[in-house]
Protein backbone atom coordinates (compact mmCIF):
# COMPACT_ATOMS: atom_id res chain seq x y z
CA UNK A 1 0.00 0.00 0.00
CA UNK A 2 1.40 3.34 -1.04
CA UNK A 3 -0.45 5.60 1.43
CA UNK A 4 -2.96 4.45 4.03
CA UNK A 5 -6.41 3.01 3.89
CA UNK A 6 -9.24 5.51 3.89
CA UNK A 7 -11.19 5.77 7.12
CA UNK A 8 -14.62 4.20 7.51
CA UNK A 9 -16.15 7.67 7.19
CA UNK A 10 -14.19 8.38 4.01
CA UNK A 11 -15.32 5.07 2.50
CA UNK A 12 -18.92 5.88 3.43
CA UNK A 13 -18.58 9.28 1.76
CA UNK A 14 -17.19 7.62 -1.37
CA UNK A 15 -19.51 4.60 -1.41
CA UNK A 16 -20.75 5.27 -4.97
CA UNK A 17 -17.19 5.65 -6.28
CA UNK A 18 -16.17 2.49 -4.42
CA UNK A 19 -19.10 0.59 -5.95
CA UNK A 20 -17.99 1.75 -9.42
CA UNK A 21 -14.41 0.73 -8.59
CA UNK A 22 -15.59 -2.75 -7.56
CA UNK A 23 -17.72 -2.98 -10.71
CA UNK A 24 -14.61 -2.17 -12.76
CA UNK A 25 -13.04 -5.20 -11.06
CA UNK A 26 -16.15 -7.25 -12.02
CA UNK A 27 -17.26 -7.46 -8.39
CA UNK A 28 -20.97 -6.89 -7.74
CA UNK A 29 -22.67 -6.28 -4.36
CA UNK A 30 -23.32 -9.99 -3.75
CA UNK A 31 -19.72 -10.94 -4.56
CA UNK A 32 -18.43 -8.11 -2.34
CA UNK A 33 -20.45 -9.41 0.60
CA UNK A 34 -19.09 -12.92 0.00
CA UNK A 35 -15.52 -11.59 -0.29
CA UNK A 36 -15.79 -9.74 3.03
CA UNK A 37 -17.11 -12.86 4.76
CA UNK A 38 -15.08 -15.61 3.10
CA UNK A 39 -11.86 -13.87 2.01
CA UNK A 40 -11.43 -10.80 4.20
CA UNK A 41 -7.78 -10.41 3.14
CA UNK A 42 -8.88 -10.06 -0.52
CA UNK A 43 -11.57 -7.53 0.46
CA UNK A 44 -8.96 -5.64 2.46
CA UNK A 45 -6.65 -5.57 -0.55
CA UNK A 46 -9.43 -4.16 -2.75
CA UNK A 47 -10.01 -1.44 -0.15
CA UNK A 48 -6.28 -0.68 -0.09
CA UNK A 49 -6.08 -0.40 -3.88
CA UNK A 50 -9.11 1.91 -3.94
CA UNK A 51 -7.60 4.01 -1.12
CA UNK A 52 -4.36 4.45 -3.07
CA UNK A 53 -6.30 5.50 -6.18
CA UNK A 54 -8.26 8.10 -4.19
CA UNK A 55 -5.17 9.40 -2.37
CA UNK A 56 -3.20 9.66 -5.62
CA UNK A 57 -6.01 11.67 -7.21
CA UNK A 58 -6.31 14.03 -4.24
CA UNK A 59 -2.56 14.51 -3.85
CA UNK A 60 -2.00 15.11 -7.56
CA UNK A 61 -4.57 17.93 -7.41
CA UNK A 62 -3.09 19.42 -4.22
CA UNK A 63 -1.17 22.67 -4.76
CA UNK A 64 -1.15 24.20 -1.27
CA UNK A 65 -0.88 23.01 2.31
CA UNK A 66 -0.87 24.86 5.60
CA UNK A 67 -0.03 23.87 9.13
CA UNK A 68 -0.88 26.08 12.10
CA UNK A 69 0.40 25.80 15.64
CA UNK A 70 0.18 28.31 18.47
CA UNK A 71 3.26 30.31 17.44
CA UNK A 72 4.22 29.04 13.97
CA UNK A 73 2.54 28.83 10.57
CA UNK A 74 4.01 26.65 7.83
CA UNK A 75 2.68 27.41 4.36
CA UNK A 76 3.54 25.21 1.40
CA UNK A 77 3.13 25.60 -2.34
CA UNK A 78 3.57 22.27 -4.08
CA UNK A 79 4.74 22.68 -7.65
CA UNK A 80 5.47 19.79 -9.96
CA UNK A 81 9.22 19.54 -9.25
CA UNK A 82 9.72 21.52 -6.02
CA UNK A 83 8.02 22.74 -2.87
CA UNK A 84 8.08 26.32 -1.65
CA UNK A 85 7.71 27.04 2.05
CA UNK A 86 6.98 30.11 4.11
CA UNK A 87 7.46 29.82 7.86
CA UNK A 88 5.91 32.52 10.04
CA UNK A 89 6.96 32.76 13.69
CA UNK A 90 5.14 35.09 16.09
CA UNK A 91 5.92 36.51 19.50
CA UNK A 92 4.83 34.59 22.58
CA UNK A 93 1.79 36.79 23.32
CA UNK A 94 0.05 35.91 20.03
CA UNK A 95 -1.87 32.61 19.72
CA UNK A 96 -2.37 31.76 16.05
CA UNK A 97 -4.85 29.01 16.89
CA UNK A 98 -7.39 31.60 18.03
CA UNK A 99 -9.52 33.62 15.64
CA UNK A 100 -8.20 36.89 17.08
CA UNK A 101 -4.57 35.71 16.83
CA UNK A 102 -5.04 34.74 13.18
CA UNK A 103 -6.85 38.00 12.37
CA UNK A 104 -4.06 39.96 14.09
CA UNK A 105 -1.48 38.19 11.90
CA UNK A 106 -3.39 38.95 8.71
CA UNK A 107 -3.86 42.63 9.64
CA UNK A 108 -0.32 43.22 10.95
CA UNK A 109 2.02 41.26 8.66
CA UNK A 110 4.84 43.80 9.05
CA UNK A 111 4.79 43.89 12.85
CA UNK A 112 8.13 43.40 14.61
CA UNK A 113 6.64 40.44 16.51
CA UNK A 114 6.66 38.42 13.27
CA UNK A 115 9.59 36.62 11.64
CA UNK A 116 9.46 35.14 8.15
CA UNK A 117 11.60 32.40 6.66
CA UNK A 118 11.25 31.19 3.09
CA UNK A 119 12.76 28.36 1.14
CA UNK A 120 12.40 26.06 -1.83
CA UNK A 121 13.45 22.44 -2.15
CA UNK A 122 13.24 19.79 -4.79
CA UNK A 123 11.31 16.70 -3.78
CA UNK A 124 13.58 14.10 -2.20
CA UNK A 125 10.95 11.41 -2.78
CA UNK A 126 8.00 11.20 -5.10
CA UNK A 127 5.92 14.44 -4.98
CA UNK A 128 2.67 12.87 -3.78
CA UNK A 129 4.45 10.87 -1.07
CA UNK A 130 5.97 14.05 0.39
CA UNK A 131 2.62 15.85 0.32
CA UNK A 132 0.96 12.84 1.96
CA UNK A 133 3.63 12.84 4.68
CA UNK A 134 2.90 16.50 5.47
CA UNK A 135 -0.84 15.76 5.65
CA UNK A 136 -0.20 12.85 8.00
CA UNK A 137 1.85 15.21 10.19
CA UNK A 138 -1.09 17.61 10.50
CA UNK A 139 -1.01 19.85 7.43
CA UNK A 140 -4.29 20.66 5.75
CA UNK A 141 -4.94 21.10 2.04
CA UNK A 142 -5.77 24.71 1.27
CA UNK A 143 -6.66 26.95 -1.65
CA UNK A 144 -3.43 28.92 -1.19
CA UNK A 145 -4.79 32.36 -0.35
CA UNK A 146 -2.68 32.67 2.81
CA UNK A 147 0.46 31.39 1.06
CA UNK A 148 0.01 33.84 -1.84
CA UNK A 149 -0.71 36.74 0.54
CA UNK A 150 2.51 36.19 2.49
CA UNK A 151 4.45 35.29 -0.66
CA UNK A 152 3.71 38.76 -2.04
CA UNK A 153 4.92 40.32 1.22
CA UNK A 154 8.13 38.29 1.42
CA UNK A 155 9.13 38.41 -2.27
Amino acid sequence: MKYRQLTKEQFEGLHEEFARFLASQSIDAKEWKELKEEKPHVAEEEMNVFSDVVWDDVLTKTSYLEHFSKKVVNLFKCDEKEMHRIVINVDKEIDLLTQEGFEWLMKNPNDEKIEFFTGTKKYAEERNSEIFDLIEKGSAISKGEIFEYFNRLTS
